[in-house]
């Protein structure tokens, strides 16, 4: 039996193969089954340009003629909207499916993958109000921020981290505009894009084996030269991408605060932490069927996908 789902997902911590197994499945899909597939990011710091080494970003001669949507869409000095992504890459899905094609989102940013395929909905709001408690976050410190956040709102505090700066920031303008706590535990939310979600996992030694090769890969393939670079075209004043894993490690090296080596290995332990973070958000997701990323295969996935 076959479906009428035209929108495939591969999800899954940061090292586990989503890219390469997202090329093989469109190889698949073209060639074995006259599928014409174009692939959507969900990464939210490949959305900057110019952050290529540090994000693992596919170059453009690596993507196989495969067209690859909402990759280098920002500057490095914009803030990464989770609104603003939902609203450009379900217009991009949506016309990827006008032309008859199928869509393959990647991507290991759950907060971009969830805001994408399901029902949710985002507050106003207002740059007066964020510019406002920014200046205050300056005057008093983020830790009394965090802490009128939790005397408002002790349940959304409780779900953010103390140390978050733009989340405490969001949550207070949202209850300064609505008067209403935030919401900062997702729920299980009705879909809005139908899709077929596949999340990849592999054993943790493993996963924190291949970790450490890439961020030694990354250093090996120029990637201090390429913070450098990316500061002195304003890395620093970017809210969100001056805050991308192993940027913001460099950025403390070049200001001489640790060194090369020690930005290094902080780079691994940080990526480590943040794919236990994700494995713990996608895990929350029912719609996702798990597999590991050494025993299935491109074309069960490919079927899978089609509903074969």
């Amino acid at each position: 039996m076959t479906t009428d789902i035209r929108t495939l997902v591969l999800v899954g911590p940061t090292a586990v193969g989503k890219t390469s197994l997202s090329l093989e499945v469109a190889q698949v899909l073209a060639n074995d089954f006259g599928t014409t597939c174009e692939i959507v990011n969900a990464d939210s710091m490949q959305l900057y340009r110019g952050m290529d080494i540090g994000t693992a970003k596919i170059a453009l001669h690596e993507r196989q003629g495969i067209t690859h949507h909402m990759i280098d869409v920002l500057d490095i000095t914009e803030s990464a909207s989770v609104s603003d992504y939902q609203s450009r890459a379900r217009e991009v899905i949506t016309q990827i499916h006008e032309r008859g094609h199928f869509a393959i989102v990647v991507g290991g940013s759950g907060l971009f993958v969830q805001a994408l395929l399901d029902d949710m909905q985002f507050p106003g709001s207002d740059p007066q109000v964020r510019d406002s408690l920014m200046a205050q976050v300056e005057e008093f410190g983020v830790a009394q921020m965090y802490q009128r956040l939790a005397n408002l709102a002790s349940e959304a505090a409780a779900n953010i981290l103390p140390t978050n700066v733009r989340r405490i920031v969001r949550a207070l303008e949202v209850i300064e505009l609505t008067g209403k706590a935030p919401v900062t535990a997702l729920p299980q939310l009705p879909p809005i894009v139908p899709s077929t979600r596949i999340g990849l996992r592999m054993d943790r030694h493993e996963l924190d084996k291949r970790i450490e090769q890439r961020v030694n890969q990354m250093w090996h393939e120029g990637f201090v030269a390429e913070v450098a670079l990316l500061e002195s075209q304003g890395l620093r004043s970017g809210v969100t991408a001056r805050k991308a894993l192993g940027y913001q490690q460099v950025l403390a090296a070049l200001q001489d605060e640790v060194t090369l080596d020690q930005a290094q290995q902080s780079t691994i332990f940080a990526t480590r932490r943040f794919a236990r973070r994700q494995e713990s958000w996608f895990k929350r997701d029912a719609k996702i069927t798990w597999v590991n990323t050494f025993s299935i295969t491109a074309a069960k996935i490919a079927a899978t996908a089609l509903g074969r």
